[in-house]
């Protein structure tokens, strides 16, 4: 990949595979005609018609459209990580917090440790978290896109799991090159 568009993009091998290959010559000839104003853009779905009005809502910031943010979160010495109520809670805070569209939750409690894995399905995408109580430490993805604020998700995380550390990860998915 040439170095320019690997840096534009915020690529580098900590953050993609080595195996990450961009056709450089499809992506110009597809890449479609952005409408709209402001930090987000609309773009004709895949293979839809003009007579279609479905629309999907890109990102546009800092020169770059991409279709949304995902947070890949590690919270270290966290609290109340078996707490199956205070974990749903904490993730429909989350979803307020970021502006988004909660669809469903699904939350499943492990015994014996009491770890929980779970889901919520937004209709910007989703927040999952994956949690080992006996070890302080849950693993969670805050994926939205459109106008949704996924980094407000952070503060309300820091608050509900009082972690002593917080490992952040941010990817650009769906970028239009």
């Amino acid at each position: 990949m040439d170095k320019k568009l690997a840096a534009k993009l915020g690529i580098d091998s900590a953050t993609q595979p080595s195996e990450f290959h961009v056709d450089y010559h499809t992506a110009r000839e597809t890449a479609p005609h952005a409408e709209g104003e402001g930090n987000v853009i609309r773009l004709p779905s895949a293979g839809v018609t003009s007579s279609d009005e479905r629309l999907d809502h890109f990102v546009k910031k800092d020169g770059l459209t991409f279709a949304g943010t995902h947070l890949i979160i590690d919270l270290w010495g966290a609290k109340r990580l078996d707490e199956l109520e205070h974990i749903e809670t904490a993730l429909k805070e989350c979803v307020t917090a970021a502006g988004a569209t909660l669809l469903h939750i699904h939350l499943h409690h492990f015994s014996p440790n009491g770890g929980v894995s779970g889901v919520a399905v937004l209709a910007e995408s989703h927040i999952s978290i994956h949690t080992w109580p006996e070890c302080g430490y849950a693993a969670l993805d805050v994926f939205m896109c459109g106008d949704a604020r996924p980094h407000a998700a952070i503060e309300v995380l820091k608050q509900a799991f009082s972690p002593a550390a917080v490992n952040l990860g941010e990817h650009k998915r769906g970028m239009v090159v």
